[in-house]
């Protein structure tokens, strides 16, 4: 039965997103606040289905840290479903995404009327300065910039060290930067259909703000806070560092330069 919910799930969500999708596509025709309300309204969606049909709600602790002035969003990524979700925790935004995705089909294409920031992840420096250019011209037009600083799907218990162009775009346009820890990955794995049923718990931070300090030093102030609720959120989390060829220690600079993890 969990997998025949998951299976019938999976499918709705692939069906619905390629329907908004195509929606999106002729948005121009319609008022600028409508074209804006398209992604909330297939979240809400998708979220009330996965609800229904596999059991698996979510609450948001926190809300009242999100201030009123725009700025970066570091989320913890285990899933698919943070990718959906912050889409309605969060006010008008952009993504921080791989290139690859405005490729496909519909969903690809209607992902440019929210202006991404489509980046290349082995473009090493140009793509730092790309999230940091981008970045500011998506704030400046009111969008929250929303960015996985662990620049993939990250197994229950697990974590690596943060990319920094997101902590880079906050220092040299004065905005917060809001981390937002979830336990989705205990219900919903990565790579897996089976979405297990439970209440996902999702928790945000106060604002943090560079204020001069060493990049090292406000990227480590985040990941912490954000492992600390990992822990208490998801009984089993361990908080593992995991090391890869791309992500040991560097220096400040060279990571500065080369470190580009947005997200998958």
């Amino acid at each position: 039965m969990l997998f025949l919910r998951s299976l019938v799930f999976t499918v709705f969500m692939l069906v619905s997103v390629v329907i908004y999708a195509i929606g999106v596509l002729f948005s121009p025709l319609l008022p600028a606040a409508w074209r804006e309300a398209i992604p909330p309204a297939w979240a809400n969606l998708a979220l009330g289905a996965l609800r229904i049909i596999c059991k698996l709600d979510y609450r948001v602790e926190g809300v009242e840290n999100i201030p009123a002035q725009v700025g970066v969003a570091f989320w913890k990524h285990q899933s698919m479903w943070e990718t959906v979700a912050q889409i309605v925790v969060f006010p008008r935004q952009c993504w921080v995404l791989k290139k690859s995705l405005m490729s496909i089909p519909f969903v690809g294409w209607a992902l440019r009327f929210y202006q991404p920031i489509a980046i290349d992840r082995g473009a090493g420096r140009r793509a730092v300065e790309q999230v940091i250019e981008q970045g500011r011209e998506r704030l400046a037009a009111g969008r929250w910039v929303m960015i996985f600083p662990e620049g993939t799907r990250m197994p229950p218990g697990t974590t690596r060290r943060y990319g920094m162009s997101g902590i880079l775009l906050a220092e040299k346009t004065g905005r917060p930067i809001v981390p937002v820890a979830h336990n989705a990955g205990d219900f919903w794995r990565r790579n897996g259909i089976l979405k297990r049923p439970g209440m996902i718990v999702v928790r945000i931070g106060e604002p943090v703000y560079t204020n001069g300090r060493p990049l090292e030093v406000v990227a480590r102030e985040i990941q912490n806070w954000i492992e600390a609720q990992m822990r208490d959120i998801s009984p089993d989390y361990a908080g593992t560092f995991l090391a890869t060829n791309g992500n040991r220690r560097r220096s400040t600079k060279n990571r500065v330069n080369g470190d580009t993890r947005c997200g998958d």
